[in-house]
């Protein structure tokens, strides 16, 4: 951030009074601008004994296979937000959704929450940000071609979890150094 979205004038890097951290600081208006983690949001949407996958038709990892998730908007819930993200991505509805994973990156200030959810019927099609959209039994997914790793973790998670008929909430940080070359 160089100018406030308040006034338009420059910011400034520094620790505000009363506080701990470097904040961006508007030099004419005074107001603290505070950047906070973005969440992602999405579904594990199930049918039978199968999950709903997305290859992506966007950077990054375009091409490679994910669960439909994105930004959870402003106003809504984050269970609303991965059904809105299930519909966008895949034209596909979802029911019962359940917090099942959540996965904390601080290295690029993001927070995944997946939702474990019933598809509404095997009606699904690709949407703008998919390149295709299929149905895939345990045996059939194609692990090599994930596109993140909090992806590979919650189907990880859910086929193990499976055998038992227990859903538990997973929780992990993951902290991955930045790729500089």
């Amino acid at each position: 951030m160089k100018f406030c979205s308040a006034c338009g004038a420059s910011v400034v890097y520094q620790v505000p009074e009363d506080d701990s951290r470097e904040r961006a600081v508007c030099t004419d208006c005074g107001t603290i601008h505070y950047q906070n983690p973005k969440i992602i949001t999405g579904t594990l949407p199930v049918w039978g004994d199968q999950v709903l996958l997305c290859k992506r038709a966007i950077e990054p990892r375009r091409g490679y296979w994910t669960l439909p998730a994105g930004f959870m908007e402003n106003g809504e819930t984050a269970e609303a937000g991965g059904a809105r993200e299930t519909m966008e991505e895949a034209n596909a509805s979802v029911e019962n959704p359940n917090l099942y994973t959540v996965f904390s990156l601080p290295h690029i200030s993001q927070v995944y929450m997946f939702f474990k959810a019933d598809l509404v019927g095997p009606s699904y099609s690709s949407g703008p940000e998919s390149l295709e959209v299929e149905l895939f039994s345990e045996n059939d997914i194609p692990w090599d071609e994930l596109a993140f790793p909090v992806i590979t973790k919650t189907l990880k998670h859910y086929f193990a979890d499976r055998t038992g008929s227990s859903f538990p909430v997973h929780y992990e940080n993951l902290s991955f150094r930045r790729r500089t070359d």
